[in-house]
Parts: C-alpha cells; sequence; structure tokens
C-alpha cells in the first residue's frame, strides 16, 4: 500500500471516473437514467472528496462527500478498485474524509450503505440507527457498465 497516494478535491474527468467505476462495484448504485450527465454534476458539486491513486496516477479509491464542516458529514460515495481492496484504502479515504470535514469529535458521518458494504462500516465503528428516513427519487433503472 506504499504506492498509494491521497489527494483532497481534486478535480476528476468524466471519463476517468467512469473508467474507475468498470472496476469498482460502486457502479451499481447509479441509476441508468441520464448517467453521463448526473456523474458530471456529482463531480463538479461534491462539497469534498478524497481520492486514492496507485504509482502510475490510476483512481483506484473515491470517497465524496457533503457537509456543513459543523455538525454533518454526509458521505455520498465509497469505492475502492476491486484490485486493491482489503487494503486498508476504503477505512483511510473515510477516515481522511471526516478529518477534513471537521474531526471524529464534532463531525457525525451518516451513510446510506449498499447492503453489501454494511458489515466494511460496522468494521469501521459505525452502527446503523432506526431514525434514518429516505425518500428515494421516483425513477431508478440499475445502471450497467
Amino acid at each position: 500500500m506504499n504506492d498509494i497516494t491521497y489527494h483532497f478535491n481534486e478535480t476528476i474527468e468524466f471519463r476517468d471516473y467512469k473508467d474507475f467505476l468498470k472496476r469498482t462495484d460502486l457502479g451499481s448504485q447509479y441509476p441508468e437514467e441520464n448517467f453521463k450527465e448526473r456523474i458530471k454534476k456529482l463531480l463538479s458539486n461534491r462539497t469534498l472528496s478524497v481520492t486514492a491513486r496507485n504509482k502510475d496516477n490510476i483512481l483506484v479509491g473515491i470517497c465524496f462527500g457533503l457537509t456543513d464542516f459543523s455538525y454533518f458529514l454526509f458521505i455520498s460515495d465509497l469505492g475502492v478498485d476491486r484490485n486493491y481492496e482489503n487494503l486498508g484504502i476504503g477505512k483511510k479515504l473515510v477516515n481522511l474524509l471526516q478529518i477534513k470535514a471537521g474531526g471524529e469529535d464534532d463531525i457525525t458521518v451518516i451513510v446510506l450503505s449498499n447492503e453489501n458494504a454494511v458489515e466494511f462500516y460496522k468494521k469501521c465503528g459505525y452502527r446503523t440507527d432506526t431514525d434514518l428516513l429516505i425518500k428515494p427519487c421516483r425513477v431508478w433503472t440499475e445502471f450497467k457498465l
């Protein structure tokens, strides 16, 4: 893992991100409808992000969040290239994002997790909460990359 570098709020091009999604399970969380336009909005409007790149500068991990920098951080996206899983990259990305938002003492992190990632978050110290409410968008067709 020594060849991994972490970057805050770097500019990510659509093509680079789409290529990354093909190497992760993250892409399945996005709907097919208006995929390109919505991803471009995501890449330009996130409040906070941390990326991980390997020695060849290939994107191998991302963590995007929305925050008020005072109380809350909502992690909207977390993904790690399948070839780099179980190396601690995901945990480091989440920790760095929380630190950048204001730190563990002040910032409560909220995640709407893919069912396959729930155990990962629990290992990172997260707990489930019955008070979390969501209202999903009306149109959602699973996107296949």
